[in-house]
């Protein structure tokens, strides 16, 4: 089994044993970046994933999408190129009705020509049908409706803005439904503002929440995963989602929240 492998201020591996941490805060700070738009900073975040000794992990791979988004939003298309085709080929190493999903739309962030564009756009979201990653889709969606406003079809922007932002605040997704909502308005919409009594429980799945409330009491991820059964990799991933839901981009912060 693959020892666990975390980085050190120098962004060095500090070696076997360790939980990956860090990493996993990395990309939780990262997608909610990207959720509030600052692009310039995740873009930063996700080159630090996707190079150097964290090359091989698997959740530097899923941050590929992140990286070409991230880079495509700066104006960096060019350097969103080598991590779009690295991405592609796992994809499809893989399979995965996901991972073709997000790999359609890495194309369609960096097709040149419109109708291209729009091609592959409709084609991701056919392929995230049935995928099992709600969030994703619902990114694809967002990421199409802003092309569409930008192309001026404020018509069919709106509609895909809007299921998007439906999609987002059914998973608490807050930053990412801001996002959505800036968009619509963008196009002369007046969305719906957030409730502001919704519970921060209530935008995690079961699962994460079980994850979230063991975090906050300070426990760590290889605890956490003796005691719901899960591997401290698994661990990490359901509390990299959760960050970007409620808002926080570290552990000590969930302790701030009124989780119970």
């Amino acid at each position: 089994m693959a020892a666990w492998i975390t980085a050190g201020r120098a962004g060095e591996p500090r070696g076997p044993g360790v939980e990956p941490i860090p990493i996993w805060l990395t990309r939780a700070q990262g997608l909610l970046d990207l959720g509030l738009g600052r692009y310039d900073v995740a873009m930063q975040r996700f080159i630090g994933l996707t190079g150097g000794p964290h090359r091989h992990l698997m959740l530097s791979v899923h941050s590929l999408p992140d990286q070409v988004e991230a880079a495509v939003r700066i104006g960096r298309a060019t350097d969103a190129g080598p991590a779009a085709v690295r991405f592609t080929r796992w994809a499809e190493a893989t399979g995965t009705a996901w991972a073709g999903a997000v790999e359609l739309r890495c194309r369609a962030l960096l097709a040149a020509d419109d109708a291209r564009a729009e091609e592959l756009y409709e084609r991701a979201l056919a392929a995230h049908e049935g995928d099992g990653r709600p969030f994703e889709q619902a990114r694809t969606r967002l990421l199409y409706g802003e092309w569409l406003r930008r192309a001026k079809r404020r018509a069919a922007a709106r509609e895909a803005l809007t299921v998007a932002l439906e999609s987002f605040e059914r998973m608490r997704a807050a930053a990412w439904a801001a996002r959505a909502r800036t968009e619509l308005r963008a196009v002369g919409a007046a969305p719906t503002a957030p409730s502001a009594d919704v519970h921060h429980v209530d935008r995690l799945t079961a699962q994460e929440l079980r994850v979230v409330l063991l975090a906050a009491t300070g426990l760590s991820n290889r605890e956490i995963g003796a005691r719901l059964f899960l591997s401290p990799r698994t661990v990490g991933y359901h509390l990299s989602n959760a960050y970007p839901k409620l808002g926080v981009t570290s552990r000590a912060a969930l302790g701030a929240l009124e989780l119970g």
